[in-house]
């Protein structure tokens, strides 16, 4: 008989808070006063502005961000030195330290000792699933392989629209694949994707790219999911994920569904995962 486990550490979380996960778990810092007029992206004060009632460091980090943003900055790459940047935002090194460990700490950039600080890309083996909390229970996840069933363009269902904070009938892209681990099939996705963001997707290009899915999206549609929100519940296989995941009608599976944004929580994909979690378990880890 399959069954499902949800392992969570929490740390003065509540069960019924832990119910809705997150991804990206940082926490705002409390703002405080600050003592300069706000900067606009060249880091000077805004003639005429009131004092902005947030550190300084934070001012910073939303000017970076606001360059992750636009794209100066890409997944992967090398950001300037704080020398750099300090001199840039007419700020101290210290100041500048502090933006970076918190974006460093929401998973937006990555530090590496002796090279300096890099845009936090999917591409990257150690990231390829962050996302994908599912974990075997032994210790071989096994070799992890794709397979698209179908890639299409149509008008956005009501529900799709809404989460992904389009208008009713806007044009999204529908994206069916299989995850399997060891050639056994585990993970059956169905994904949504604003149709503007990702003209061109087709399942031949998803098939030929070599790299993870999100790593594609950054690459080729310049569209980076820094964190996602989760809702999980049991459900029962049914006609289409049965045989997708083959199983029986009826098979407990695990339902994952996300809704993973990008800069300015900014919605980007919607998606319903269903786990077949026979050999495995589901594993978030709450602070």
């Amino acid at each position: 008989m399959s069954y499902i486990r949800h392992l969570t550490k929490i740390n003065g979380i509540g069960w019924t808070a832990a119910l809705f996960l997150c991804c990206n778990s940082g926490m705002p810092s409390a703002a405080v006063p600050a003592t300069e007029p706000p900067l606009v992206a060249s880091g000077r004060p805004e003639e005429g502005a009131s004092p902005a009632f947030s550190p300084l460091y934070q001012q910073i980090k939303t000017l970076m961000t606001r360059s992750l943003r636009v794209g100066e900055w890409r997944p992967g790459e090398a950001i300037p030195s704080e020398m750099e940047l300090a001199a840039r935002f007419k700020v101290s090194q210290g100041t500048v330290r502090k933006a970076i460990d918190e974006l460093s700490a929401e998973n937006l950039l990555v530090r590496r000792q002796g090279k300096g600080t890099f845009v936090a890309t999917h591409a990257e083996q150690k990231n390829q699933y962050r996302f994908l909390r599912l974990m075997p229970d032994g210790d071989d996840a096994g070799r992890v392989q794709r397979r698209f069933i179908d890639c299409r363009r149509l008008r956005s269902p009501a529900d799709v629209a809404r989460s992904l904070a389009l208008k009713p009938g806007d044009a999204v892209v529908n994206v069916r694949r299989v995850l399997t681990f060891n050639a056994v099939p585990v993970v059956f996705d169905d994904i949504w994707l604003p149709g503007q963001l990702f003209k061109g997707l087709t399942a031949e290009r998803l098939s030929d790219y070599k790299g993870p899915m999100y790593g594609l999206f950054e690459s080729e549609f310049g569209v980076h999911m820094i964190r996602a929100d989760e809702k999980i519940r049991a459900v029962a296989a049914d006609a289409v994920s049965a045989p997708a995941l083959a199983v029986d009608v009826g098979h407990p599976l695990l339902s994952v569904e996300r809704l993973s944004f990008t800069y300015d929580d900014k919605p980007v994909e919607f998606r319903h995962g269903l786990y077949n979690t026979t050999s495995y378990h589901y594993r978030n880890a709450l602070s």
